[in-house]
């Protein structure tokens, strides 16, 4: 037996028990004649005291090495209070050494002397092993076991069936690159790695299943962010037959809201969440996944400014932002705001004027605003006004990242919160400038609001879909929508996208083929699992919360993949490299 305990549960009640331990050398601590070791395993630490009489084998223990010790409990003198197991240590007559560990480490772990994010990532990630020891990582990677099991308790308890869906799919257009997988039993052929379960959780429903849900793998060959990890990541996938928005909305309230409070000390917004139609949020955030613990708001200044006299205004959409009490800021800060517009948010520039103490305007651009412009956008005395002029969709954009790095510099956000709110009523369809089309804006499986008659009558612009995303703190953390069930309303929703009927039968042939035979209502969302960890973790990088992450490159530098394979291997699937990368 190598251990009969474990290292964060023994206290005073075991005081002259024999123990036996087991578990990872974190700290050593050289006296002479005794020697202090901090045994580290995944529940804890406990002291041990080290006699010299097993000083030999000591001598070839380092920080990391893995140990079983057998030896008896005693109070300490010296008390750690910041731990479990601090009231206690062991007095150790027997040891041996399970793994040896190198004398180096590649970085140090668990140690107070060194903050682990400033160890290169590669490093990181080339070691991971390594990192995962380290106490906070582990526990990001124990919290995400916990959050799953918590998730699959609530979807049984909701009446939801687990169902597992293929991993070697077919490929489909819904909006990011294929990972494709070549077949050798049939040549020039490729399966790919689903980008969602998306098809044949709709076809599930066909099939007469009530409430599917998975915790299901989703590849897309995307370009890495810190909010999302290259190649592939796990959502919380459902779907609903004779299901509306409504519906799933009452199922996301109940679910996810639960999740987060059993896993986080912060404060929980309750369902029903705000809703916030796109187009408002864009308006009053210039994003469509706005963080509501931002208290400022983006407002239109257009019409208050036809007149106006400065050419950097002239013929441009006009957004405002009102900073109260911003006017004690120091001419610095605004101009670090207006480098910030320039450089991270591609701005021309970033104007500005005060309102002061007897609600004058000072500073910036005071000659271009008048008081009936300051009293029209509601601005008072002691407020910062921030003006962003562009062309629509870019002033848009642009006010939205000034408004949320307002909110940083100025210390505005709420601390302690998960703010949660849905953004409805997306555009069915969105103009391509680079392909010259219209072209679905969001999932095109939607269901359009109006039917096949809006998609008649409507311009393709105008036409909302029952579309939704769930948004926290400013992260799009769900998106999801009724479905088009109807195979009449999905020929003419793709057609206007430039799809022919026979391409809708040839890419969607399942689909299309199975709503011929009768097909329930039917909608659902996929919350990011990754992603929703990473909150509740309160991590800002999500490869902190997965257990072997690509890094930045979608390189895997621990196991090296991807990786070159032999002719042999390229011959039974059929295909020839014309081209490597240079490494």
């Amino acid at each position: 037996m190598y251990r009969d305990h474990n290292c964060g549960e023994l206290n005073l009640k075991n005081v002259n028990e024999e123990v036996t331990l087991a578990g990872w050398v974190q700290r050593i601590r050289n006296l002479g004649e005794i020697e202090f070791v901090d045994l580290r395993d995944e529940k804890g630490i406990t002291q041990l005291v080290i006699s010299s009489e097993l000083k030999d084998t000591m001598n070839e223990v380092t920080p990391e090495t893995v140990i079983s010790v057998t030896g008896t409990v005693k109070e300490r003198t010296n008390k750690n209070l910041k731990i479990p197991t601090g009231e206690i240590e062991v007095i150790v007559k027997e040891l041996e050494i399970l793994g040896k560990c190198k004398s180096v480490l590649p970085f140090e772990i668990n140690s107070e002397k060194i903050d682990i994010n400033s160890v290169r990532e590669d490093l990181r990630l080339e070691y991971r092993y390594l990192d995962l020891r380290n106490e906070k990582l582990h526990n990001n990677i124990l919290l995400r076991s916990k959050i799953m099991k918590s998730i699959r308790n609530h979807m049984d308890e909701l009446g939801f069936t687990e169902v597992q869906t293929p991993i070697l799919a077919n490929s489909s257009p819904e909006g990011a690159r294929d990972y494709l997988v070549p077949s050798r039993l049939h040549a020039g052929k490729f399966y790919a790695l689903p980008q969602a379960p998306q098809q044949f959780k709709q076809l599930l429903m066909v099939s007469g299943f009530d409430k599917y849900y998975q915790i299901a793998p989703c590849f897309r060959d995307e370009d890495p962010r810190a909010d999302r990890a290259p190649g592939e990541f796990y959502q919380l996938d459902l779907e609903m037959s004779f299901a509306t928005q409504e519906d799933v909305f009452a199922v996301i309230e109940n679910v996810i809201p639960k999740v987060f409070k059993e896993h986080s000390n912060y404060e929980v917004t309750e369902g029903p969440f705000v809703r916030i139609p796109y187009r408002e949020a864009m308006e009053k955030y210039g994003i469509d996944k706005p963080d509501l613990r931002n208290p400022l708001i983006i407002k239109d200044a257009t019409e208050l400014f036809s007149n106006t006299e400065f050419m950097a205004f002239k013929d441009k959409t006009i957004k405002v932002i009102i900073v109260p009490e911003g006017a004690k800021e120091p001419r610095k800060f605004f101009d670090q705001m207006e480098e910030f517009a320039k450089n991270e948010a591609d701005a021309k520039g970033l104007a500005w004027v005060k309102v002061d103490e007897d609600n004058n305007l000072v500073g910036g651009i005071t000659k271009f605003v008048t008081d009936e412009i300051k009293t029209e956008i509601g601005a008072k005395a002691g407020d910062a006004i921030f003006f962003i002029a562009d062309e629509f969709a870019k002033a848009q954009k642009i006010a939205g990242l000034v408004r949320i790095e307002l909110g940083k510099r100025l210390d505005l956000i709420e601390k302690n919160i998960f703010k949660f709110c849905w953004i409805v009523d997306f555009p069915m369809y969105e103009y391509n400038e680079d392909e010259q089309k219209i072209d679905f804006s969001h999932n095109p499986f939607s269901m359009p609001q109006g039917g096949l008659e809006a998609l008649n009558t409507k311009e393709p612009l105008d036409i909302l879909a029952y579309q939704y995303d769930l948004v926290c703190n400013g992260y799009e953390l769900a998106s999801g929508a009724v479905r088009n069930h109807n195979p009449e309303i999905m020929v003419k929703a793709f057609e206007i996208a430039g799809y022919t009927e026979e391409d809708v039968k040839n890419k969607f042939g399942a689909l299309y083929t199975a709503f011929q035979y009768g097909t329930p209502p039917h909608a659902g969302c996929a919350p990011g699992l990754d992603r929703m960890i990473m909150l509740i973790a309160n991590s800002d990088n999500i490869r902190e919360v997965i257990a072997f992450p690509k890094n930045k490159k979608a390189k895997d530098v621990l196991m090296g993949s991807p990786s070159v394979v032999t002719d042999e291997q390229l011959k039974d699937v059929h295909i020839n490299i014309t081209e490597l990368e240079e490494e």
